[in-house]
């Protein structure tokens, strides 16, 4: 079985929530956690540490909005929106409150998330990406890898179609520490996935969100800081600790970690680390 595939036990559903429809799979028994991916990937990206999780927990893994196997929406794709499509995920399995694990786009849904729900989360893990208009986020976009986040319109998704494998691999290669890591199936079984109709449209949405995003986290942060306990974890040749220190400008409650030997691709580079500093999170009561 590869990484990226879940085992038998779980199962998978269409979530019809917020105008749109929410592919999810979920598995285990117990406490709820819910598992956010990013961009370049899917919520298959979490198959190793659900499989992990559910021998103690109700694991959910959905796609976001417009990306993988859930539909593909005209809108929404603000994060303060897709934070509604996770609430009403929760809503159908009838859990009121969740620990939230995400990374890249998927921290940026779940603040939202957050932000508006607090009292739907217990605990929460961010990996390795920051969120529009808090902390550093101009300094931040300064950065010459970033480029891809003003990529976007219809002749930039002309340039791409057809191409999705190699506009991909940029990401997988530039942001690992060691690319090799992330394996030729993976990169062939998520480019299958953008190359789908209307995802790569979707994806460049994410993006073109950014703006608004940081006008809603503004306003958010102008109601006060999160108060649930957060582990910030940035990949060692990645963000590092810098992950950190940005979710100290929106929580006041912050651990931060660091995936040893690992870019980007937490799941990818080193899944057993990045398993155990979730665990161990998760079972902290301090």
């Amino acid at each position: 079985m590869q990484p990226f595939q879940f085992p038998a036990e779980f199962r998978t559903q269409n979530i019809a929530t917020n105008g749109t429809t929410i592919y999810v799979r979920a598995g285990g028994s117990g406490p709820g956690v819910i598992l956010l991916h990013g961009y370049g990937e899917t919520g298959d990206m979490w198959a190793p540490m659900a499989t992990d999780l559910a021998r103690d927990h109700t694991v959910i893994v959905p796609d976001l909005r417009g990306m993988g196997l859930s539909a593909k929406p005209e809108g929404g794709f603000d994060k303060k929106t897709q934070g509604v499509d996770i609430a009403g995920v929760l809503d159908a399995f009838k859990i009121r409150q969740a620990d939230l694990v995400t990374h890249d786009i998927g921290n940026m849904v779940g603040y939202a998330f957050a932000a508006q729900y607090p009292e739907r989360v217990r605990r929460f893990v961010l990996f390795d990406a920051p969120l529009p208009g808090v902390g550093p986020w101009e300094e931040i976009l300064k950065n010459p890898l970033l480029w891809h986040f003003r990529f976007s319109g219809p002749d930039m998704e002309r340039l791409v179609a057809g191409r999705e494998r190699i506009y991909l691999d940029r990401f997988w290669n530039e942001f690992s520490a060691s690319p090799a890591r992330f394996s030729e199936a993976a990169r062939e079984h998520y480019a299958k996935l953008y190359a789908q109709p209307g995802a790569m449209h979707s994806g460049f949405l994410q993006f073109a969100a950014f703006d608004q995003d940081a006008i809603d986290n503004k306003r958010f942060l102008d109601k006060g800081k999160l108060a649930m306990p957060v582990l910030a974890v940035g990949g060692e040749k990645s963000f590092d600790t810098a992950m950190a220190e940005i979710m100290r400008h929106a929580a006041t409650d912050v651990r931060g970690a660091i995936v040893p030997d690992s870019g980007h691709w937490i799941m990818e580079e080193n899944p057993n680390a990045t398993i155990a500093l979730v665990r161990n999170f998760l079972a902290d009561e301090d």
